[in-house]
């Protein structure tokens, strides 16, 4: 797993245990499962997102 994966994966993981946990509103938590990966993928520079997009496409099988 890269690094931004393991951040991505954790943020989802924070989420949840916020949503379940923590009395926190519902909508916390899924900013939080929503906005960590979505960070994760705006840091990555161009040349990286392309490499994300075209492993993403020849695993769904295009």
């Amino acid at each position: 797993m890269s690094k931004n994966a393991k951040i991505a994966a954790g943020g989802v993981a924070i989420g949840l245990i916020l949503l379940i946990w923590l009395p926190v509103p519902w909508w916390v938590a899924f900013l939080i499962m929503v906005g960590v990966p979505a960070g994760a993928y705006l840091v990555l520079d161009p040349a990286q997102r392309r490499r994300l997009r075209r492993v993403a496409r020849k695993e769904i099988g295009r």
